[in-house]
């Protein structure tokens, strides 16, 4: 199939690289017109360059932009407005991971999780719901983890914080239902995926990183990493209409983990 999301006016934030890059090309190569958001405008610049390059001239736009900002959140939501000519997709993909056990976790870097991973949503779900009242039907994506749904003695940040972008997602999905907006919210919930935050664990962890995707691999049932596009196609489906009767919930691209 193609031209899935002809039409739709879609904000991905955190595209500069990774999952958000990968997000946005696909939801553009299904014919959705992007701006690429990050708090690295550079890369997100460039993420609309190599979109614009394949699909033609304002296809994608590229702003920084860094989501634990609620004025920020107000300046790309009138980027949409300005570039796209409205919003009625939301991709909330920003997001980040810290290590250390409720022992050692350090609490800035607690709040810093939080910071980025759930006020973002709180944040830009309240600036972007005027907009997209405007241009529904509209979907929201959150992009949260199976460690949102299954949880480790080593990350209890991350285990918390994607676990409330599981909660949040329902709750915004049920105020939208019962107000009648045409807009639903759903969240993803993917395991490893071999984007560049494996790169870095790979150099953190001072091991080679065929030796980590092999080490990763053997903990998934389907034994092998999800690489982006395997999450961009499931964006894909929630941000075009095709899943026009699927809200509050959670799609779980894990290689069967949840199975077990």
């Amino acid at each position: 199939m193609s031209g899935r999301c002809e039409g739709k006016l879609a904000l991905v934030t955190g595209a500069a690289q990774g999952l958000g890059r990968a997000h946005a090309t696909r939801l553009a190569e299904e014919g959705a017109r992007v701006l690429c958001t990050d708090i690295n405008g550079e890369g997100a610049e460039e993420t609309a360059r190599l979109i614009n390059g394949r699909l033609g001239d304002g296809t994608a736009y590229g702003v920084r932009h860094d989501v634990t900002d609620p004025d920020q959140w107000e300046a790309a939501v009138d980027a949409a407005r300005d570039h796209l000519g409205g919003l009625n997709v939301l991709v909330n993909n920003a997001g980040i991971g810290v290590g250390g056990n409720i022992e050692t976790c350090k609490f800035e870097d607690w709040k810093r999780c939080f910071a980025i991973n759930v006020d973002s949503i709180f944040h830009g779900c309240q600036k972007a719901l005027p907009l997209m009242r405007e241009h529904a039907p509209g979907s929201i994506v959150n992009i949260s983890s199976i460690a949102g749904l299954i949880a480790s003695d080593t990350m209890p940040a991350y285990n918390s914080s994607k676990a409330a972008v599981w909660m949040l997602t329902k709750s915004i999905a049920l105020h939208c239902a019962k107000n009648n907006m045409q807009i639903r919210c759903n969240s993803v919930h993917p395991t490893f995926v071999d984007t560049p935050i494996l790169d870095g664990t790979a150099k953190n962890h001072n091991i080679d990183k065929d030796v980590l995707m092999e080490k990763l691999a053997r903990q998934i049932p389907l034994k092998f990493v999800g690489e982006p596009n395997d999450i961009a196609n499931a964006v894909v489906y929630l941000a075009s209409d095709e899943s026009r009767f699927m809200t509050g919930a959670e799609l779980k691209l894990d290689g069967g983990i949840s199975a077990m």
